[in-house]
């Protein structure tokens, strides 16, 4: 009687330790990521603002609250491939610059509810989440188009005029698909404009693609 050889293949014992060794990696995989994920989208505080040679204030993923204290860019960076949100000297914020932690983080909490009670992602796009019926909010802040807006309301600052529009949408009709009055009250609509300037502050990993490349578009043309 000869011995048959059995092909590791087909051998039971070989696929049982391989799913155990596949399923404990995935395991630890899984864990590692998780952690991972958790560190990147953790908001950061004053003390991870720091500066650089260029005087450039960094953050983490997710700055502090009170990077509405700070001058916000969007640039397009060769190392990453796209573009990626800089963070620069002081600038005023409804004539501040030195609102605390606990102010600012109140400012965005109630930003934050406010888009949600007004159901802002049934029209607009939030940080990839909602609709396309209207503007993607997610860089919301840096649209060069404000600039306009700031000369049709009269206002001095960008949030002012941001602001003036939230309250007062039916005055400056801005196109076809005109935004509704929502009733924002003037306190609401500063909070507002705090949570999207602090949207346009976090790091997307370039999301929505091309953004800063359209307004330096728009700079190039205006400049002819």
């Amino acid at each position: 009687m000869s011995n048959k050889t059995v092909s590791v293949w087909t051998d039971n014992h070989f696929w049982m330790r391989s799913a155990a060794w596949v399923t404990g990696f995935s395991a630890i995989l899984l864990i590692w990521l998780t952690f991972d994920t958790m560190g990147q989208i953790t908001q950061g505080t004053d003390v991870d603002m720091q500066k650089d040679a260029e005087g450039l204030y960094f953050s983490k993923r997710v700055p502090s609250a009170t990077v509405i204290n700070y001058k916000i860019g969007y640039e397009y960076s060769d190392k990453r491939g796209h573009e990626v949100p800089t963070i620069n000297g002081k600038e005023t914020f409804f004539g501040r610059d030195d609102y605390s932690e606990e102010e600012a983080a109140e400012l965005l909490h109630l930003g934050k509810l406010g888009s949600q009670a007004k159901n802002c992602m049934n029209c607009h796009t939030l940080l990839g989440n909602g609709a396309y019926y209207a503007p993607d909010l997610t860089k919301a802040w840096l649209d060069p188009k404000w600039k306009l807006m700031m000369a049709i309301t009269q206002k001095k600052t960008r949030e002012e005029a941001m602001a003036e529009f939230l309250q007062h949408p039916s005055k400056y009709p801005t196109h076809a698909r005109r935004m509704p009055n929502l009733n924002i009250t003037a306190a609401e609509a500063k909070g507002l404009v705090a949570f999207l300037k602090h949207m346009s502050a976090i790091d997307t990993n370039g999301f929505p693609r091309n953004f800063g490349k359209k307004d330096t578009t728009l700079r190039e043309r205006s400049a002819k």
